[in-house]
């Protein structure tokens, strides 16, 4: 085992910790990437030489310094590669890790009875798919062929899968906790910045009118910062974090047509990015969006559209800008969200 994927259990918008935890796992590996708004991959097969402990010993003096130096509690997954040590951290409690050994009989008893939702990146219209031919854990999707797993989801696709299910995981960790500032979003020189709005549920929310409002709200909250920061933003990614607070939850990202700081342009590509998703009767504990590749706004093209509707609206949000500067974020707002 080398990876470990950490979750830390940060209270709602308290993400401006994760730096700090960050570098605690710095501590033990320059190889960390963040997995914002409270998680991280750290690859230790340099520290298991050097400290002459093993993935699970050295997780246990990680989460003991967490809670003595930050106060902050975690759970720790323990894996082979990221993929193995991202499966396992849902299956793991405070003070307990859960580790897959890397042999490959003991991957393949890990993997075999989940169903193939638990892989990263296999969605619901995948599963679907998939369970329609019997293909309902990743047992038996290991154990058809490529070929037919090639037909029912496509050439890349199915040879991606049928590696996955088998245990074959090619991703890396891939450090970027340096730039975690920006992931959190605050806008400095250089980098990839990026902006992000969370919108935590009080209890686990199932109404997916809820689930629109939220995403209306963060929305507008990315384009009025946007703005103000004369940015606009070329990516918009939104991650769905649920009940069983999994350490990255359900992410989708979408390049916009052109970029932009247009309030009701990101909403139109927020409800796409969940309504993609597709789910159904899910427990959503959080909706994060994120606007990224961001840019100066005077360096950036709109294509006119000679519609006088489009027009007002963005005259309308100059004016509610302007209002809510003087009067405070929620002088002005869409009704909904007021109701």
């Amino acid at each position: 085992m080398t990876v470990l994927c950490v979750r830390f259990q940060l209270p709602p918008m308290y993400e401006a910790a994760l730096p700090g935890l960050l570098g605690l796992l710095g501590e033990f590996t320059p190889v960390v990437e963040a997995l914002p708004p409270d998680g991280a991959l750290a690859d230790l097969r340099g520290a298991e030489r050097y400290f002459g402990r093993d993935a699970v010993e050295l997780a246990s003096v990680i989460r003991v310094r967490a809670l003595a130096l930050h106060g902050v509690d975690c759970v720790i997954g323990a894996g082979p590669g990221p993929m193995l040590a991202r499966m396992a951290l849902r299956d793991a409690r405070p003070g307990l890790t859960c580790a897959v050994p890397g042999e490959p009989d003991a991957v393949a008893g890990f993997l075999a009875e989940r169903p193939v939702t638990a892989l990263p990146g296999v969605g619901a219209v995948t599963a679907r798919t998939l369970d329609e031919y019997g293909l309902d854990t990743l047992g038996r999707v290991a154990a058809a062929p490529l070929s037919t797993l090639q037909r029912l989801v496509g050439a890349k696709s199915g040879r991606e899968l049928h590696e996955k299910a088998n245990g074959v995981d090619r991703s890396r960790v891939v450090p970027n906790a340096v730039s975690l500032p920006q992931a959190l979003g605050r806008v400095r020189g250089g980098g990839n910045p990026v902006l992000a709005a969370e919108r935590p549920f009080d209890r686990d929310e199932l109404d997916p009118d809820r689930h629109r409002r939220a995403l209306l709200s963060a929305a507008g909250e990315l384009g009025s910062r946007l703005r103000a920061l004369g940015k606009v933003c070329r990516t918009l990614t939104l991650t769905v974090r649920y009940a069983d607070r999994t350490p990255v939850g359900t992410t989708r990202s979408r390049t916009l047509a052109e970029p932009t700081a247009h309030s009701a342009a990101l909403t139109g590509v927020a409800y796409a990015l969940y309504e993609a998703l597709g789910l159904q009767r899910a427990r959503v504990r959080a909706l994060v969006l994120r606007a990224e590749g961001l840019g100066p706004a005077e360096q950036a093209f709109h294509q006119l559209a000679f519609d006088p509707a489009d027009e007002k609206v963005r005259r309308i949000e100059e004016v509610a800008d302007r209002a809510r500067a003087r009067f405070g974020p929620r002088a002005v707002m869409p009704g909904t969200l007021a109701a």
